[in-house]
């Protein structure tokens, strides 16, 4: 017996039952920012590996552990995409879309780390992320953070979700302030774990992301980067925080988010839940005024984020939301009236190009066919017999109600149905 090939470990299938939710979460969320002016791009999954090392940081977890790389054919490494700000810079350059500046961009897809896969985390997971481009004003944070935060309303999801935001200052004090963090880390060495250690000599920001509950206690201690903060700087960020508190967005700055990723600058932020154990970050962001020069172009600031698809469905799933149910399930008495049958409901599909119409394609017995027609949640259920169809009409039998079945001319179905469908909606 031929053995059966299952799915690769950590990039799971989305199921019918599933995908109701992502559709839900990406027409809400894709709605939105239109509104506010962001325009697609579709970036490959596959990148040059030095874009990710020069982007990142050569010393993160996710270019030293996560990355998907490989070497092609002629011999050039390239590596899955595992966060996707990098890839919309490296498009951005590419194709001369700096020169304006305001613009904004936003893009969906999967992303690919190697990791141990948990609820929450896996090796192919999903993000829909946001840039901003050419505005250093501080406006543009707090507007990135207000529309996330108008999404979680849209989507029911708004007191399931806290705010928490920390600025990283520009690229001279997170230099002075990685300094004073190092030397203050040496001395409680011994208090470190293996991890901590690690990374106190290569990236010593990344200690204050740590999860140990007894390090985190420690770390309560350390000297704080909002300290080093030069006076623009501060004020850039006294900015975000006035303007979300004015426009009633509740936060919490937390002087250890400093993100994962090395471009970062200036305000960081990130949306969590406890709804979701340890994978409680469903939105994270912030600034990389750094990162386009860092690629070779002029200087030019920006922001963004990305949203963890995964997560924000595990918490849509609380709310049991439905598919839509078919406003129409046909039945056929005889197979010789299936052809008729297709073409009356290709006509009802013209006159309703919105609503789902069924007709059954497995046959048997009528008995059989309404039995799949109400498995179906059908509102209605239209039955084409022979008899009925020589007077040129059809039988609709309300499922849902108790409503007397009735027949009516084949030719005035379409209109029909189109008031049905108009009264459910």
């Amino acid at each position: 017996m031929t053995e059966i090939i299952r799915n690769v470990r950590g990039m799971p299938d989305v199921l019918p039952e599933q995908a109701v939710y992502w559709r839900h979460l990406e027409q809400t969320a894709l709605a939105l920012l239109q509104r506010y002016g962001y325009a697609e791009v579709r970036l490959p999954l596959l990148e040059s590996t030095e874009l990710f090392t020069r982007s990142i940081g050569a010393v993160t977890d996710i270019v030293e552990k996560e990355m998907y790389t490989f070497a092609d054919r002629n011999g050039d490494s390239l590596s899955l995409r595992p966060e996707g700000t990098a890839g919309a810079v490296r498009c951005m350059i590419q194709h001369g879309l700096l020169h304006t500046p305001g613009t904004k961009i936003w893009y969906q897809g999967p992303m690919f780390r190697h990791e141990r896969p948990q609820r929450g985390r896996q090796r192919q997971f999903s993000q829909i992320g946001v840039e901003a481009f050419g505005i250093a004003d501080a406006g543009i944070d707090a507007e990135l953070i207000i529309m996330s935060h108008r999404l979680w309303q849209r989507l029911g999801l708004a007191a399931k979700i806290k705010l928490k935001i920390n600025s990283l200052g520009n690229r001279s004090e997170r230099q002075q302030y990685r300094q004073q963090l190092q030397d203050w880390l040496r001395q409680h060495q011994q208090q470190l774990d293996e991890d901590s250690l690690r990374r106190m000599e290569t990236n010593p920001l990344r200690v204050l992301d740590s999860k140990n509950p007894a390090l985190q206690q420690l770390l309560a201690e350390a000297p704080t980067l909002l300290q080093q903060l030069g006076s623009a700087s501060r004020a850039h960020y006294d900015q975000v925080c006035a303007m979300l508190s004015a426009s009633g967005i509740d936060y919490q700055h937390d002087d250890r988010l400093v993100r994962g990723l090395d471009y970062y600058s200036h305000t960081v932020f990130e949306w969590q839940t406890d709804e979701l154990g340890a994978q409680g970050t469903v939105c994270a962001g912030g600034r990389y005024d750094d990162l386009v020069e860092l690629h070779g172009a002029r200087p030019t600031p920006g922001i963004g984020f990305a949203m963890g698809q995964e997560r924000l469905v595990a918490l849509l799933e609380q709310q049991s939301l439905a598919a839509s149910a078919p406003l129409l399930y046909v039945v056929v008495q005889d197979a010789s009236l299936r052809a008729a049958a297709m073409q009356l409901v290709e006509r009802c599909r013209d006159a309703l190009p919105d609503a789902t119409l069924l007709l059954d394609h497995l046959g048997g017995s009528m008995k059989a066919q309404m039995k799949r027609a109400n498995r179906s949640g059908a509102v209605l259920a239209l039955i084409v017999a022979a008899e009925e169809q020589q007077r040129g009409e059809v039988s609709v039998r309300h499922m849902q109600s108790d409503a007397a079945q009735q027949t009516l001319p084949a030719d005035e179905l379409p209109g029909w149905l189109a008031g049905q469908y108009a009264s459910l909606h």
